[in-house]
């Protein structure tokens, strides 16, 4: 393996022993690098997974700053974070848990002048944003590097999740009302913890399933969870 001591290989001995990952697929974990957009309610679960997995290169994207209403469900963070740029404090956490990853961190977020610089150097894009004008974004930009990407959105009590990429189907071909949707702002309606906690631990599980080349993936499907309910449905696109 890339990193063969006897402390990183007990680390991830309990993926390792998974037939779908092996030698192989932690080999490939940690190769990989990935760029996650967004280090709030979604972002926090798929980084703290993502790291704990060994990823080897992981991006942390997002120009806000910590505040005291986040803490109820972006578990990156503290109540000692509150006012720290979530890229830095996401970094803190991170570096903790994992020395076999490293992080690049972009603090001015993703903007239209940035983008392609940004995500061309990653193998996968992970959208944890809260608004439509990045993930269009994100989705011009994926295509023309015909690189793949994983969406994640929460609404109240209900998430979805899509992967973009190498079939033709686009963010854009799924919500096609892109001026309208751009122009509305961010999203700040209510939320429990864990519907981002369920959602981005799902998008971390695609993320990982898509790196290592095992199961089923949702690239060309749109799965949608109703907390409230307790539905889950996948939608062929």
């Amino acid at each position: 393996m890339m990193y063969k001591d006897r402390l990183v290989m007990e680390r991830y001995s309990r993926q390792i022993m998974l037939p779908e990952i092996g030698v192989e697929g932690q080999e490939r974990l940690l190769k990989a690098s990935v760029l996650i957009v967004g280090l709030g309610g979604l972002g926090s679960p798929v980084a703290l997974y993502l790291t704990g997995a060994g990823i080897g290169r992981i991006g942390l994207c997002d120009s806000d700053i910590v505040s005291i209403s986040n803490l109820q469900r972006q578990i990156l963070y503290s109540e000692q974070s509150e006012g720290w740029p979530k890229a830095d404090s996401a970094y803190q956490r991170l570096s903790g848990l994992s020395s076999a990853t490293s992080f690049d961190i972009w603090k001015d977020g993703l903007t239209p002048e940035n983008a392609e610089d940004i995500i061309s150097g990653y193998d996968l894009v992970v959208d944890c944003t809260d608004n439509h004008a990045v993930r269009y974004l994100i989705d011009d930009i994926c295509l023309k590097l015909d690189k793949t990407w994983i969406y994640g959105a929460i609404e109240g009590l209900e998430g979805r999740i899509s992967t973009f990429g190498r079939n033709g189907f686009r963010y854009t071909d799924l919500y096609p009302d892109r001026e309208m949707l751009s122009a509305i702002p961010k999203a700040y309606g209510g939320v429990i913890g864990p519907v981002p906690g369920i959602i981005g631990s799902l998008q971390a599980s695609e993320a990982i399933k898509l790196i290592c080349g095992f199961g089923k993936t949702l690239i060309g499907k749109l799965l949608i969870f109703n907390l409230k309910d307790i539905t889950l449905k996948i939608l062929e696109l």
